[in-house]
């Protein structure tokens, strides 16, 4: 019997020694980086580092969310549940991203994409304009109120003075035009960069309504030189070598998947 004993024991300490996983189950590991990782967290979300007492207690959390995560991961509960699927998502379009970020854009590049999306970096029409509020569309206001308007404004009438009360400024100063097209429409602020300049000229349809509007001073839209916008562009090259990098990881791992749909289609289903 204690012959036997002793074998078993034995065999126990070797199954023990070759199977590490249960054991490594069971063993959490806090290491410096995790403390790092849950001070970093607190000094963002806080704007210090922890105490004691604290740092106690974020670790204790940890220790807390990783056990709960095993044993859920023993029952399959990550399975199937659509909020684990789309974070371990997100991470592994991380990681396809990181591997992608090792190279800094050169002056090359970036003038090579300035170029190839030119629109996106256009600095708008800067423009100093007057308007004067004459009805809800071109269409509402009577004929003879808009030709009384244009009459009065071309003797030299006050543009404050004429036109239908309203809370939208009368004169607005070195405006950006797409800041124009925010607050009037994009329809007017196109119009803006078209008319004479020092003329009273409409009506002009807005958001709004129709507008007597003069056009003081304009300096038209004009394509950036790369110095002057190369913060954009960097954020948006970036921004699209990460997309890029996501799709391409994507497409060489769909390539070694088969994928077979056994739902009916939507004209079936109909």
């Amino acid at each position: 019997m204690l012959h036997f004993l002793l074998i078993g024991i034995a065999l126990f300490g070797v199954y023990q020694w070759v199977s590490p996983g249960d054991s490594a189950g069971r063993r959490i590991v806090i290491t410096q980086g995790v403390v790092n990782d849950l001070v970093a967290q607190h000094v963002a979300a806080k704007g210090r580092e922890p105490s004691t007492t604290e740092l106690n207690h974020l670790v204790e959390s940890y220790v807390r969310d990783e056990i709960l995560y095993r044993e859920g991961v023993k029952l399959g509960l990550e399975r199937d549940d659509i909020v684990v699927k789309r974070r371990v998502r997100q991470k592994i379009e991380m990681i396809a991203e990181e591997d992608a970020s090792t190279r800094a854009p050169t002056d090359a590049d970036l003038s090579a994409y300035l170029v190839a999306n030119k629109a996106r970096f256009v600095q708008p029409a800067i423009l100093t304009f007057d308007q004067l509020f004459i009805g809800e569309s071109t269409s509402a206001p009577g004929v003879h109120a808009v030709a009384f308007t244009r009459e009065a404004l071309l003797k030299g009438g006050d543009p404050e003075q004429l036109g239908k009360p309203t809370l939208l400024p009368h004169r607005m100063t070195r405006t950006p035009a797409d800041l124009v097209a925010r607050d009037f429409g994009t329809s007017f602020a196109a119009a803006l960069e078209k008319v004479p300049v020092g003329e009273w000229v409409g009506p002009i349809d807005s958001s709004f309504g129709a507008h007597y509007v003069r056009v003081s001073d304009r300096t038209p839209a004009a394509a950036p030189q790369l110095a002057a916008v190369r913060d954009h562009v960097v954020r948006e090259w970036e921004n699209e070598r990460r997309q890029r990098a996501r799709n391409d990881a994507y497409t060489k791992m769909r390539g070694e998947y088969q994928v077979s749909i056994e739902a009916k289609s939507t004209t079936e289903r109909r």
